[in-house]
């Protein structure tokens, strides 16, 4: 028998900057009847992104803003329960923007896609067969464009998108060096994920080692963070580098610094282009990317962490955790034991 109560995590007020646990507060409602053509979905797993800081703000944003007292809106991963249309069965599992909640009575509309890779946990649908690899995928290869031999810098490097990025560029036969903070992150770049150099940006003398490894050759930098690890990097271009601008998680705040360095003639004197992308706007390279990387993880050529938070009462916190990078891999939220 089905249950018929959901316990959800509602934004309670607008953050400034990072997300904090005091801005979300945890109810518990009635499951509302289905109507024709919606789905009922049992979540299991419930996404945790950087991007969720701006889906929170007030400062414009590609997305509108999560309302106070609305559901978080997540990526989530989970089987659907009940169905009243045809073409959706009862087991099949389905990801979506599901939110941050046990249950998700939706349209069909709702949901993004059916789990096709039954020998692949769910749980990869939200990470690496997700919008993590989605992003890495199209980021460096459709804008990076890289060529065997040239040398990739990546920013966040041990992170759910950073991490692939790095294998990629070297399934691609590219130099890989990797920017990420810790030594345990360190070595999780050098011994798992396969980087020829892994740098610690809390290291006093981060510049010098940063110089030293790239050799005044940086051909693509994959940015996860701007702010001063990317002007230090900015230095290193290459004639004709390419810089992927995919987020920037070293600023609290949407509010850019009144001055600092500037990347105008870095970009001219090195003939260098710096391209932002959003990978909402690019659902029709979905299908390529989720077919390479199936195929180069049966094949072993990508490895993935997951940094698994068990309980919705832990899904408050996880934003703001992942900015205190306490995440190693892919951080999601389980909501059962045993999926």
């Amino acid at each position: 028998m089905l249950t018929t109560t959901n316990r959800q995590v509602l934004l309670a007020q607008r953050p400034d900057g990072i997300p904090q646990n005091e801005h979300f507060r945890i109810v518990e409602t009635e499951i509302p009847p289905l109507k024709i053509g919606e789905v009922l979905v049992r979540n299991e797993w419930l996404s945790v992104e950087p991007a969720m800081r701006g889906w929170v703000n007030s400062v414009g944003n590609y997305s509108k803003p999560v309302g106070i007292g609305e559901v978080m809106r997540s990526f989530a991963a989970g089987r659907i329960v009940a169905s009243l249309h045809p073409d959706w069965d009862v087991g099949t599992p389905v990801t979506g923007m599901f939110g941050w909640q046990e249950y998700a009575s939706v349209p069909v509309s709702a949901i993004s896609r059916k789990v096709g890779e039954e020998d692949l946990p769910l749980s990869t649908s939200l990470g690496v067969m997700g919008i993590n690899g989605v992003t890495a995928h199209y980021g460096l290869l459709e804008i990076g464009q890289p060529l065997a031999g040239q040398t990739v810098v990546v920013s966040t490097a041990a992170g759910a998108v950073g991490s692939l990025v790095g294998q990629i560029a070297k399934l691609y036969g590219c130099r890989t060096i990797g920017i990420t903070g810790g030594e345990t992150k360190r070595q999780l770049c050098l011994n798992a994920f396969g980087y020829d150099i892994a740098l610690d940006y809390k290291s006093p003398d981060f510049e010098s080692q940063l110089r030293t490894a790239c050799e005044n050759s940086v051909d693509i930098y994959f940015d996860n963070t701007s702010g001063a690890i990317s002007d230090t990097v900015l230095m290193q271009l290459a004639l004709n580098a390419r810089v992927v601008i995919c987020g920037t998680a070293s600023i609290p705040s949407w509010t850019p610094p009144p001055q600092g360095p500037r990347v105008e003639r870095h970009l001219l004197v090195k003939r260098a282009r710096m391209q932002g992308f959003v990978i909402f706007d690019h659902d029709d390279h979905e299908p390529k990317a989720r077919a390479d990387i199936a195929r180069w993880l049966r094949e072993g050529g990508l490895q993935y962490r997951e940094d698994i938070l068990d309980g919705i009462e832990n899904a408050p916190d996880a934003i703001a955790g992942l900015y205190r990078g306490e995440n190693l891999g892919k951080r999601l939220i389980r909501l059962h034991k045993g999926v």
